[in-house]
């Protein structure tokens, strides 16, 4: 008889996503106006990653909604996946982003324009303060795919209010205009390499791979380890949502009448070495040898 251990997704992630988005859309407005008024493109280019994130937090945040909702006939491992899913649109629409703002700053570099940017540089200081009172809420659900696809959008956010800060004191102290644009395209190449990154990892989620960090030969031999265990094999590791692991497992055992005491020591080293909690065990006896007669 298969046993399974199933740890449910938790609400904590998704309120802070959805107070975080509010946050950043009521401020990636003002940023958009101060930008339009100042003509600095770094700091349009600040509003632009607010606004987008703004909506990445929030399709982060009816993703953490839809993970809490329990298993139903139809869904069996209930919406877990819906925060992976996500993590992969969060990390394109960043990418398409990052190259809008790239092809932007190119033009810009052709044909300089005039930028104010002392009113450029305040501006992007109060948006560095709104990132980082986001990333302090959403530090502490990083382990969560969900939520580290925000905190790229995030973090995206506050690099770009520092280049806009930076170009802005540049301008003002010596008047060198093309720093506005070069800033932009030095944060495009920082938030596409973690853009990539986070989109790789949850492709790799959704084709069941193993996840990053984890070995299917060592959870094997961990779980040999056990007293009364004599082998395991069809094991199989992947993730079922942003911040939780399933594994399944057929393990042989000595004598089935200790498969209660060996499938909680499992549980527990399952849990402790590696953190995965949705567990599916299938316990089987050794193969009888046939009797060769002479």
């Amino acid at each position: 008889m298969a046993e399974h251990l199933h740890s449910p997704a938790t609400p904590g992630a998704a309120r802070t996503l959805g107070w975080a988005a509010a946050l950043t859309l009521g401020f990636a407005g003002l940023e958009a106006l101060g930008g339009w008024w100042t003509g600095s493109l770094a700091l349009l280019s600040d509003a632009g990653h607010m606004l987008g994130d703004g909506a990445a937090l929030v399709l982060g945040a009816i993703a953490g909604w839809m993970a809490q909702r329990p298993p139903s006939q139809r869904h069996s491992y209930g919406f877990g996946r819906a925060e992976v899913l996500a993590a992969v649109v969060n990390a394109a629409a960043m990418l398409a982003i990052v190259l809008a703002i790239a092809l932007e700053a190119s033009a810009r570099l052709d044909e300089p324009s005039e930028v104010q940017g002392g009113a450029a540089a305040v501006i992007a200081l109060v948006g560095l303060a709104v990132n980082l009172v986001i990333l302090r809420r959403l530090a502490p659900h990083r382990h969560d795919m969900n939520a580290r696809a925000a905190l790229l959008h995030v973090v995206g956010d506050a690099l770009g209010s520092v280049a806009a800060m930076v170009s802005g004191i540049v301008i003002v102290v010596t008047g060198w205009t093309p720093i506005d644009p070069i800033a932009s395209l030095a944060i495009c190449v920082l938030i596409a390499a973690s853009a990539l990154r986070l989109l790789r990892e949850g492709l790799h989620a959704l084709m069941e791979g193993v996840p990053h960090g984890l070995s299917v030969e060592a959870i094997g031999t961990e779980m040999a380890r056990v007293e009364g265990v004599r082998s395991v094999h069809d094991l199989h590791v992947w993730t079922l949502s942003g911040s939780r692991t399933a594994l399944s497992a057929h393990v042989v055992v000595g004598s089935m009448a200790e498969w209660e005491r060996i499938l909680g020591e499992l549980q527990a080293r399952l849990h402790e070495r590696f953190g995965i909690d949705h567990v599916t065990l299938q316990p089987e006896s050794p193969p009888v040898r046939p009797l060769v007669r002479r």
